[in-house]
């Protein structure tokens, strides 16, 4: 029963995962477009720095989870590669547990009241007054609960390995 909310909530970290890292290309080309808009089309440039302000939230609030499942993340290795296999996977274990669970639950409660407030009030964006601020705010919490969900699976997951 815990294999299976585990491998669950695994599988939709990845498809959250999978469908977000395809905003990298539209905001690379709301990056390109800034420019001939403002210059040339002499419009629109200011929309299109919101909205890619927008991607880049949502973008960067699984980027961090994206790069500890492929193990891409800056880590200080160079000692620990002397460990066992056994003893690093207990050493990430502890990590997450210890490290990542208290830090996300803290994100969580200390902007519970800003990023709600922003959410309900469907918050715009300060300087062009375009909608969408609330999503940049609610990207926070994007971030810690894909964290959260990332650390569960690292945590559960070998426990979850000796009941199969």
């Amino acid at each position: 029963m815990i294999a299976r909310i585990v491998n669950g909530l695994d599988r939709l970290t990845g498809c959250v995962i999978a469908v977000l890292r395809w905003l990298a290309l539209p905001l690379v080309l709301l990056l390109f477009m800034q420019w001939p808009l403002r210059e040339i089309v002499r419009g629109y440039s200011r929309e299109a720095n919101d909205l890619g302000q927008i991607i880049f939230a949502l973008y960067v609030a699984v980027s961090v989870t994206a790069a500890t499942r492929a193990g891409t993340h800056l880590a200080a290795d160079a000692l620990a590669q002397r460990y066992s296999a056994r003893t690093r996977d207990l050493l990430k274990r502890i990590g997450a547990l210890f490290g990542l669970v208290p830090w996300a639950l803290f994100i969580i409660y200390a902007s519970r009241q800003t990023v709600w407030s922003s959410i309900v009030g469907l918050e715009a964006l300060p300087d062009t007054n375009n909608p969408g601020y609330y999503i940049i705010k609610g990207s926070l919490w994007l971030m810690a609960l894909v964290i959260l969900a990332q650390c569960i699976v690292d945590v559960v997951r070998p426990s979850c390995s000796g009941e199969r």
